[in-house]
């Protein structure tokens, strides 16, 4: 007869087919490549896109980076240019500012403009006073020349020029 777990048929129906067993892993999955023998499969038509496009940027960055180059390569040029024009304007303006003549000051050691005699060796001498390394001592005070600058009037401050002696000028102070 017939087993009472079994689910009853209607008669006249046939019986259902069992379904086939699926093969083990995933449809279209490939599950070993032979190398050397198994060939790639063609780009879709996306990824060829894709591939241009990336091609097209890649040449794009590179001419855009060529060209930024060039600027910087012509504005250091034009720069160099401009720096070597100024420094030649500056030079001749220099020399053409250096005085053929220089008027030296007698300055005590508070830069102060006094009497040219002070700085006369011979004066220095008979005064009990004495040189060394071209300064003057008289009575405890010292002098010194003061090279260029502003004319000063005795008793004021000096102003502009340089206590280092000027080479190639004549040298002339104030009392001629």
């Amino acid at each position: 007869m017939t087993d009472p777990d079994e689910p009853t048929q209607p008669v006249g129906e046939p019986k259902p087919e069992p379904e086939p067993e699926q093969p083990v892993g995933r449809r279209g999955q490939i599950r070993h490549q032979e190398p050397g023998t198994t060939a790639p499969r063609p780009p879709t038509l996306g990824e060829q896109r894709a591939r241009q496009v990336a091609q097209q940027r890649r040449e794009q960055l590179q001419v855009q980076d060529q060209e930024r180059q060039r600027k910087r390569r012509k504005r250091l040029l034009v720069g160099g240019g401009v720096t070597a024009g100024v420094v030649a304007a500056v030079a001749i303006w220099y020399a053409a500012a250096q005085p053929d003549e220089v008027t030296a000051y007698c300055v005590a050691d508070d830069d102060v403009v006094v009497e040219d005699r002070n700085c006369d060796e011979s004066y220095v001498n008979t005064s009990g006073g004495y040189l060394t390394g071209g300064f003057f001592y008289i009575g405890g005070r010292q002098y010194h020349y003061h090279y260029g600058g502003v004319p000063t009037p005795l008793g004021q401050r000096v102003t502009g020029g340089s206590t280092v002696r000027p080479k190639g000028v004549t040298i002339t102070t104030r009392s001629g």
